[in-house]
């Protein structure tokens, strides 16, 4: 079944119905079938996209760049020091301008706010390309990562482990609560999501007959796992909390007893990248214990982490031709 999105922003996955969110995911299964058969329907001919980047970014710029070429858009990077975004112009001035000259605008930076006072002026559709609050577009690519392993989203037994209070946790939380996962998040009590985050993930998951476990005990939050996910412990501008976050979170370490405590040999490990998991980084370097999982996971049979970075392009083309085509 096709849905008309189109004009529709995409700031956090809370704004879209179930059946949306499946929509886009099936629809970038079908982009990515299309794209390796060779096929390319152009569905953005003449299409211009703008790129914003406060934060710099490798998976993000890139599945932008080929998904808006793939389908014939011309798609135009600005960084932080390209434009005057709130600096001597301000968000709202700026969203006038672009939309002027853009079919749609994607956003990557800190502030949710800023996302949202770039929807609420373009006059085009907006895409969250990641602010501190939520990251929309990786967990599409991680659904569609799990829907090709397992066939299904309904019932996926999902477990974030790590921290469990940055964007990654929140918006997965609320795409698990939306498609009626069994979602747990296993992390120190401090590191929990904000109590509102919880509170309408909560009412998503009466709705959709999911399931929200916050744990700080691994075995309990791992038990029977399909998924083990986990992120960096201390995010981009967060760097003078590595050390604290080491000697916090390195019992939510990802390693082969954590995937061996699921007791499903079927669990896949993802990560949304970049990750700490051998010394081959500067910052592992300097912190040895940064690794939030250890290359044997990274790197071993279960890892699906190169199949989910490259949907990241198909996902985002689905969004891309949903809301501008």
């Amino acid at each position: 079944m096709a849905f008309n999105l189109k004009g529709r922003h995409l700031l956090t996955l809370a704004d879209y119905t179930p059946k949306e969110i499946e929509y886009l995911i099936d629809s970038a299964i079908e982009f990515k079938r299309l794209k390796n058969a060779g096929v390319f329907p152009k569905n953005l001919q003449n299409k211009n996209i703008a790129l914003i980047f406060e934060k710099p970014s490798t998976r993000t710029r890139c599945a932008f760049v080929v998904a808006a070429i793939d389908e014939g858009a011309h798609p135009e990077y600005l960084g932080k020091n390209d434009i005057q975004i709130g600096k001597k112009e301000s968000i709202a001035d700026t969203a006038k301008v672009l939309g002027r000259m853009f079919d749609g605008i994607q956003f990557r930076g800190f502030h949710h706010e800023t996302v949202e006072e770039l929807a609420a002026h373009a006059g085009v559709p907006v895409w969250n390309g990641l602010t501190d609050s939520y990251h929309p577009t990786q967990i599409l690519a991680d659904f569609m990562t799990v829907k090709e392993e397992f066939g299904h989203l309904r019932g996926i037994r999902f477990a974030y482990v790590g921290d469990g209070r940055n964007n990654m946790a929140n918006s997965l939380m609320i795409g698990a609560a939306k498609l009626g996962m069994d979602f747990r998040i296993v992390a120190p009590a401090s590191l929990y999501p904000e109590a509102a985050v919880q509170e309408r993930c909560q009412a998503f998951a009466a709705a959709s007959g999911a399931s929200i476990t916050l744990t700080d005990k691994v075995d309990e939050g791992v038990a029977d796992a399909d998924v083990i996910y986990t992120d960096v412990w201390a995010s981009m501008g967060e760097e003078d909390q590595i050390p604290a976050r080491i000697a916090l979170l390195k019992p939510y370490q990802v390693n082969a007893k954590m995937m061996e405590q699921t007791g499903n040999p079927n669990c896949i490990f993802l990560h949304c990248l970049p990750s700490f998991h051998d010394d081959r980084t500067q910052l592992a370097q300097t912190y040895p214990d940064i690794l939030e999982v250890t290359d044997e996971v990274f790197s071993g049979p279960a890892s699906r982490v190169f199949d989910e970075a490259e949907n990241r392009m198909h996902t985002i083309k689905a969004v891309m031709v949903a809301t501008l085509a």
